[in-house]
């Protein structure tokens, strides 16, 4: 038995006043094939272009082992000049992958090879993010702090996207006081005897290659898997529904410091009980369905 997810829609492009009526307004995700190939970064950006005007800068690497207590939030397991990360990931499959790497920061001439382009939407100009990642490495399932807007434009290889709606969230295992869900939960192929609220949550998936672009609604889950080595660059624009602004603030300014007060405080006690507290929340939420 594998996860209820359906095909998120594709579509070769899409118009701003499509995407607000369709899309936006519905907060339904959507994949648009055909939209970037007026950047040159549709035609110059690769692994290997990547390593040419970055490769002597040094990168925050994350793989998937669990979170420990002194650790802190987002806090990267490894460093590694660009130019050696690329070659790991061209020689053979890594766990490691880049997080949230700021363009315009750490490689302004990247931005001459792309525009922001207008969906009937601001987007937040100062914050396009890398994401790279080697073959069959993947994130945690997730929602970002700010439960953004997201547009996430594929460059090189396949990537492989799975969503849910914030209304999914009772049925995930969610980590109390955290972003994520259970880090021993395989979304790829879950053991749903062991996870059997899994089997209720109604969720997306997509397949990405170079040049999609993929609408990713506010506050959404996901989970993503790198089927080759590649990355990918995310635009984002501000939660609109009141509940999930507020919800970013809260996040923002007083749930991540919590968690790490705590996690001084009580230490891996306090890892441990967020991962019984999930299945224990989750368990009650379903027997009270």
């Amino acid at each position: 038995m594998k996860l209820n997810l359906e095909q998120i829609p594709r579509v070769k492009t899409l118009s701003k006043k499509a995407f607000i009526r369709d899309y936006f307004r519905p907060q339904k995700p959507v994949v648009i094939e055909s939209f970037i190939e007026d950047w040159p970064a549709f035609h110059k950006w690769n692994l290997d272009y990547i390593k040419e005007v970055a490769g002597d800068k040094e990168v925050p690497l994350y793989d998937d082992r669990p979170v420990k207590h002194d650790e802190g939030f987002n806090e990267p397991h490894a460093r590694m000049k660009m130019s050696d990360y690329v070659d790991l990931l061209q020689s053979k499959p890594t766990k490691y992958r880049i997080f949230l790497w700021n363009v315009l920061k750490e490689v302004p001439i990247l931005q001459k090879d792309f525009k922001f382009p207008d969906f009937g939407i601001r987007l937040m100009k100062g914050l396009p993010m890398l994401f790279f990642g080697g073959s069959d490495s993947h994130t945690f399932m997730h929602y970002d702090i700010d439960l953004a807007n997201i547009f996430h434009f594929h460059f090189e290889g396949k990537k492989q996207c799975i969503l849910f709606s914030q209304d999914e969230t009772k049925h995930l295992y969610k980590i109390p006081h955290s972003l994520i869900t259970r880090e021993d939960i395989n979304f790829a192929d879950p053991d749903l005897k062991k996870w059997p609220a899994l089997q209720h949550a109604k969720g997306h998936i997509a397949h990405l290659e170079h040049g999609n672009v993929l609408y990713i609604p506010e506050g959404y889950w996901h989970h993503m898997k790198y089927l080759t080595p590649g990355f990918s660059m995310s635009l984002r624009a501000i939660a609109r529904k009141p509940k999930n602004f507020a919800k970013a603030v809260y996040n923002i300014f007083f749930m991540r410091h919590y968690d790490n007060f705590m996690r001084r405080r009580k230490g891996q006690d306090w890892i441990d009980w967020k991962n019984e507290e999930a299945i224990r929340r989750t368990n009650d939420l379903m027997g009270a369905a």
